[in-house]
């Protein structure tokens, strides 16, 4: 399936043409037919939850106890400004992970940091300064200690008092926000969110676990509980509230989301406003070009789609691949990061190759802070790593190498 940004966009200006020409009903923006006819938007189907898209281009999740409810009470009276509704669906993301005790553990670990050359780039004072990235994720441990210094806080909300302070719509947002509406059956707590966040900007000053921007700043919006389930909706909405806090760089390091619309048109929301989405491939050990995934597949001109490597620079036979669809490769195995309740531990997983390139593109957006998504992409991706031996089965046929990328962006944006 070729689902190029090219082709994408031209669908949707084709689609806005024809609207135009015929007058907006219920059926036009909710067609209820349109949903559960492909394998791969599997999903189970929320009766009385909708992602509403509005024609000024924000989302809402709108609830109601029937259907025909909706349309009645919300959907006639707002239909002139409302776009797009589709069912909000619950995913189950399955992830290929693997935590190691604290007593395991080797401070001295920095295998991927090495092989894609940070430190080079550490050397000349560039750690990410100034750069806001949006973890969208599970639960962030924003207490723990190599993460609490480098977390973007609303100073203007006062933390605890059930108040919004700042009216920008959401109560207690200091330290992020929490989109998982429905937070499952058990009391487990993900660590998947803390080791991304700490892959990406964990202060080496602190601890074990270098960062890969230390200085850069992070805005947690978790949207996964603690059973690895969530809903698209609520990752809309997650990824809605980190682009109004000035976010450059997004982490999505999820998979096996539905092909709805909604999330394809949210990242094009996002591609409007300049901010880059870094991808994770996911684990499958399948080829996207073939079994596309999603967000995986979108393909969006601000988008990274990531495969994970070992620490002999080789693709993981789990990682997920596509000479179209994904772009590059980073370190994905056995990786050194923080967890909860102030641990370090290891983790394995495209989920973990994202976020060196998250990291990655922080430390080239606060060298070159004039530069524009795709001039950060396009710097990452001229960049890699290829050894004609063992090329990666990726666009670029490599893997990341930051050092090159920095060098390739000043090329860019002198």
């Amino acid at each position: 399936m070729d689902v190029g940004f090219r082709s994408v966009g031209t669908i949707i200006l084709t689609l806005i043409s024809l609207a135009a020409c015929s007058p907006k009903t219920t059926t036009s923006v909710f067609n209820e037919a349109d949903y559960g006819s492909q394998a791969a938007c599997a999903g189970k189907a929320l009766q009385n939850r909708y992602i509403v898209q509005w024609e000024d281009g924000h989302f809402t999740v709108e609830t109601a106890t029937t259907v025909d409810k909706f349309k009645k009470d919300f959907l006639e009276p707002n239909l002139k400004n409302v776009r797009k509704v589709e069912y909000d669906r619950v995913v189950q993301f399955e992830r290929n992970t693997d935590i190691v005790k604290l007593a395991d553990v080797d401070p001295t670990d920095y295998w991927g940091q090495d092989m894609i050359e940070a430190s080079s780039v550490w050397g000349e004072n560039v750690f990410g300064q100034n750069i806001k990235v949006g973890v969208i994720d599970s639960f962030v441990d924003t207490t723990h200690p190599q993460l609490w210094s480098n977390i973007d806080y609303n100073t203007a909300e006062i933390p605890g008092n059930g108040i919004d302070d700042d009216k920008n719509g959401y109560i207690d947002d200091y330290a992020g926000f929490t989109f998982i509406s429905n937070p499952g059956t058990g009391t487990a707590v993900s660590d998947h969110g803390t080791h991304v966040a700490g892959i990406i900007a964990a202060d080496s000053t602190k601890g074990y676990v270098k960062g890969m921007a230390p200085q850069a700043k992070i805005v947690p919006a978790p949207f996964i509980d603690g059973e690895n389930g969530g809903s698209i909706g609520d990752a809309i909405l997650a990824l809605q509230y980190v682009s109004t806090r000035g976010v450059k760089i997004i982490n999505a390091s999820w998979g096996g989301a539905p092909c709805m619309q909604s999330l394809q048109n949210a990242f094009v929301e996002l591609n409007n406003k300049g901010i880059l989405v870094v991808v994770a491939a996911g684990n499958e050990g399948t080829d996207l070009d073939y079994s596309p995934d999603y967000p995986a597949a979108f393909n969006m001109a601000n988008q990274i789609t990531v495969a994970a490597g070992t620490p002999s620079d080789m693709m993981v036979h789990w990682s997920n691949s596509g000479f179209h669809l994904v772009h590059l490769a980073a370190p994905g195995v056995d990786i050194l990061s923080t967890i909860t309740n102030k641990r370090v531990g290891y983790m394995s997983g495209t989920s973990m190759a994202a976020p060196f390139v998250t990291g990655a593109a922080a430390l080239l957006w606060s060298d070159r802070p004039q530069a524009t998504a795709v001039e950060v992409k396009t710097a990452l991706l001229r960049s890699v790593d290829v050894d004609p031996a063992r090329q990666y089965k990726v666009q670029t046929l490599g893997r990341l190498n930051v050092r090159k990328a920095l060098e390739e962006l000043r090329k860019l944006v002198p």
